[in-house]
């Protein structure tokens, strides 16, 4: 139902409520039974103990509770303990992320009305705000919150601030007639009001019109739960690894279990090969080294003022190839600001940020006057102040309005021409105040002169004032407005082509008897003094941040509650697209187009306006269809949904509702565009530390599975194990994980940012990464096996055989480590930029070393000690694969190696 195309009275009777007694207790009883509660409903949520037994279906653990069962009923206790602690810490990761991520609806019931005044059965009274039913009347007033939504009856000067819901930052101007258009936008509809937003001043009476789940907050609690998370890239990837992984091991396994069959191994014996196989194939440490390295990215984005909720964003950032933003606060300052100004003929630039009173005023010669100079100029400012509520405060050296941000801009601009309402006082001392209403579209106020002489100021859109005046001031002149309204219309229109909303201020003397009079009799025979360009100019640093966006090959597309005209002319300053000719599609076009055309039309529009939720959502969903991945950025309810549906959702942490914020992965601390882009910086940062350790755990891995099969194919007449099950961990946990762990924090490739996003399909071994692990891992598997082979040769036994094959894959581990610090080789990267992995190295050899040489190493994982040559040979053959494979890449150039 088109609420706000309905009069008063055909709202009323649709409703079936009576304007003077409310509704009956019956018709209460029947609607409460047709409608249910007043109220945001909720899904069932998942218990905590059922999201913690669901981290324990990841494939990996799976496969690891597999070994750890098998180690316990073939006795190997320790094998089976050490194997469960690792299941468990990698569980309580993953279930810790997303039992936090269970706040969204509770924190909109948060912000619902607990009581209000209801009409019923004639009388006015308190009730509940979750027992009103629609064609209940209700009575608003200043600071209350609306309890549902509702068609206005009566409206006095009302204002409320609709800003989470419909991303408009002016406060909603409401009134009580109805409009003609059928297709509006929320934040057109000046005659409905909405659950939840709060009224910051004047008073109603409205009628309910929808309650509970119908209301545009319930729609959008519907969406929120309704809408599902997508799996990070990251996840998605790692799930793809993870069953990659499994089949590989599962081969191996047959291969290896066929073999030892064909030789007669008996079943222990096949039962401890298949456990050592799959403590070699699966890299224990992933998940959780995957977690510490997220956590310390997420550390390093804290300090440029993102803080990470879910650490999986913190990764996809790293791959974001579009970035939705909100215009209002992120990529502008949030203060609305006069850029321009024009007074009796004259045009003068206004500089200066937000709303510190500094700044210059240039003529349009570009020179820079002395506003006290220009009578006409520091009139008009002066009367701009008298006619105005809001106040400029200054607390600590920061500066900030009580009050509307447009007054807000109109006094900062008089305050750079030093004239506040203090340096008023002695001149000027207001009488009366007519404060805006809807009706009349104005604000005045009656002052008098320190010489006794009453005036009336006006402050109201120019178009309006210009019907209730006379003349124009030009200087020295009186213009009579008749004949000379293309003055104002020419400054209204070169003003609004800037997306500069305008602001007309104008003024007469009055005689005695006129001083008491109301304000429509008051608001007329004016004379215009000037119109203010105000406008929420674009963050400084956000512009450039767009431009480094551009350079990184990420999208940057503005979706906005705000008007077209100026979405688009802050769009082309900012560089979001080229000029002001670019498309644009708004909320209402949106309603006539199909998904499919979105979908198409999606991959070139870079400005959305007059959004809704659903169209964001629907933004954010034509998006991924086209295969990018989406940052959105949000702070109000309205933008909960496409925060949850998006790749990343990225909440305003100053400006931001808590529904935002728990909807969202990413909170920014500074609500500022451009840490958006320091956090994609960071991002491909983190993804490429985490290649890194996976390519080093996985060479590992191949390392250690090449070692055990080239024992069973080689030595046929006794089978035996080149390295024991507790080794294996020790290798991939410690000598292995430790170093890699401190791949972390490796400093960014110097072309991190000059790159194109990776897609969203592309697979962790793109760009030969797996062909490396491949090369690297067979050559050091076989390097591993030799040394094992060579200790047997010379009768050394079967532990002290192990033992030498272990130091030899140790030092072969910590060598190639430096290796995979870079996507090119070893020989290009300084071995010393990275203090705690030299640091990570040395203490994962001395602790590799104690567990050979002293009496409890040898206990726990069944090493010998190893003479002094046989030591320095595993050093020697352990690093002479990636010295002599990386020498390969280097000399020839072979990109695969």
């Amino acid at each position: 139902m088109n609420w706000h195309q309905l009069s008063s009275t055909d709202v009323l009777k649709k409703l079936e409520s009576d304007s003077e007694n409310g509704l009956s207790p019956d018709q209460v009883e029947a609607r409460q039974g047709e409608y249910g509660p007043n109220s945001l409903q909720q899904t069932r949520q998942t218990s905590a103990l059922m999201l913690f037994l669901s981290q324990l279906k990841n494939p990996l653990l799976v496969i690891l509770a597999v070994g750890a069962v098998l180690s316990f009923m073939t006795g190997h206790h320790i094998d089976a303990i050490a194997i469960s602690v690792i299941i468990v810490i990698n569980a309580m990761i993953s279930f810790v992320q997303e039992y936090k991520a269970q706040k969204s609806i509770d924190a909109l019931k948060n912000m619902a009305a607990p009581k209000c005044l209801a009409m019923r059965d004639g009388e006015w009274q308190k009730i509940p705000a979750s027992e009103l039913v629609p064609g209940d009347l209700i009575k608003l007033a200043n600071g209350d919150i609306i309890p549902a939504d509702a068609r206005l009856l009566k409206a006095d000067s009302l204002q409320i601030d609709e800003a989470a819901l419909t991303g408009e930052s002016e406060l909603a101007q409401k009134q009580a007639q109805a409009l003609p258009e059928a297709d509006l936008a929320l934040g057109d509809q000046s005659n409905r009001v909405f659950m939840s937003t709060p009224i910051n001043r004047g008073q109603g009476i409205a009628v309910v019109t929808e309650t509970g789940m119908q209301t545009e907050v319930g729609k959008i609690a519907d969406l929120m739960q309704t809408t599902e998370s997508r799996l990070s890239p990251l996840q998605r990837r790692i799930q793809e690894l993870s069953h990659a992984l499994i089949w590989a091991a599962f081969v191996v396994v047959a291969l290896i279990v066929a073999l030892g069959i064909y030789q007669g191994l008996t079943a222990m014996e096949l039962v401890t090969t298949t456990i050592s196989l799959v403590v070699a194939a699966i890299p224990e440490g992933m998940p959780t080294v995957v977690t510490i390295v997220l956590t310390l990215g997420a550390k390093q984005m804290m300090h440029r003022h993102a803080l990470a909720k879910q650490l999986a964003s913190v990764e996809t950032l790293g791959a974001t190839s579009v970035i939705c933003s909100d215009k209002t606060g992120t990529l502008t300052q949030n203060k609305m600001q006069t850029l321009k100004l024009w007074a009796s003929g004259e045009i003068y630039d206004i500089s200066g940020q937000g709303y510190e009173p500094k700044g210059d005023f240039t003529d349009p010669n570009g020179h820079v006057v002395t506003p006290e100079h220009h009578f006409h100029l520091t009139r008009m400012l002066g009367f701009s102040v008298l006619c105005s509520d809001t106040e400029l405060v200054e607390e600590n050296g920061q500066y900030r309005i009580q009050g509307l941000p447009t007054e807000g801009a109109v006094v900062v601009a008089a305050a750079k021409a030093g004239i506040t309402a203090k340096t008023l006082q002695k001149d000027f001392s207001v009488v009366r105040t007519h404060p805006f209403d809807s009706g009349r579209k104005m604000m005045s106020v009656v002052v008098q002169d320190d010489h006794g002489q009453h005036h009336l100021i006006v402050k109201g859109a120019p178009d309006v004032v210009a019907r209730h005046s006379d003349a124009i001031d030009c200087g020295d002149k009186r213009l009579d407005i008749v004949s000379n309204e293309s003055i104002i219309t020419e400054v209204v229109e070169a003003f609004g082509r800037e997306a500069l909303r305008t602001l007309a201020v104008a003024h007469r003397p009055l005689q005695d008897n006129e001083i008491d009079l109301p304000a429509e009799k008051l608001e007329h025979s004016l004379v215009i003094n000037g119109i203010h360009g105000i406008i929420d100019p674009p963050r400084p640093e956000a512009t450039k941040a767009v431009h480094s966006a551009h350079k990184a090959g990420v999208r940057v597309v503005m979706i906005t509650g705000d008007h077209a005209v100026t979405a688009k002319a802050i769009a082309a300053q900012m560089g979001i697209v080229k000029d002001e000719s670019a498309d644009v599609i708004t909320g209402p076009e949106l309603n006539q187009i199909s998904d499919e055309e979105l979908i198409t039309r999606a991959a070139n529009v870079s400005v959305y306006a007059r959004v809704t939720p659903e169209h964001k959502l629907r933004i954010v969903q034509a998006l991924q269809s086209n295969g990018d991945v989406i940052a959105m950025t949000g702070d109000g309810v309205n933008d909960a949904p496409a925060l949850r549906k998006a790749d990343i959702g990225i909440a305003m942490g100053q400006g931001g509702t808590d529904v935002a914020k728990d909807s969202s992965d990413l909170i920014l601390l500074d609500d500022n565009f451009a840490t958006i882009v320091n956090a994609v910086s960071e991002g491909r940062r983190i993804y490429d530390n985490i290649r890194k350790f996976i390519r080093q755990a996985l060479t590992a891995n191949v390392s250690e599975v090449s070692a055990i099969l080239f024992a069973f194919l080689v030595i046929i007449d006794e089978p035996m194990l080149s390295l024991a099950p507790l080794m294996i961990l020790w290798i991939n946990l410690v000598s292995d994980g430790i170093p890699a762990l401190a791949l972390g924090f490796d400093a960014a490739e110097d072309d991190v940012m000059k790159r194109q996003p990776r897609a969203s399909g592309e697979s962790f071994f793109a760009d030969h990464l797996g062909t490396r692990i491949v090369a690297r891992g067979l050559v050091m598997g076989g390097m591993t096996f030799f040394m094992f082979f060579h200790a047997l040769s010379l009768g050394e036994s079967v532990a002290y055989a192990q033992t030498l094959a272990f130091m030899t894959l140790i030092f072969g581990q910590l060598v190639h480590v430096f290796d995979a610090r870079t996507f090119t080789t070893l020989f290009q990267r300084n071995p010393f930029s990275n203090r705690m992995l030299l640091g990570a190295v040395a203490l994962s050899a001395a602790l590799s070393l104690l567990m050979v040489y002293t009496p409890f190493g040898q206990l726990a994982i069944g090493t010998e000690a190893l003479s002094s040559p046989h030591l320095l040979m595993a050093l020697f053959m352990g690093a002479l694969p990636t010295l002599a494979l990386s020498s390969l890449k280097q000399v020839f150039g072979l990109r695969w190696l």
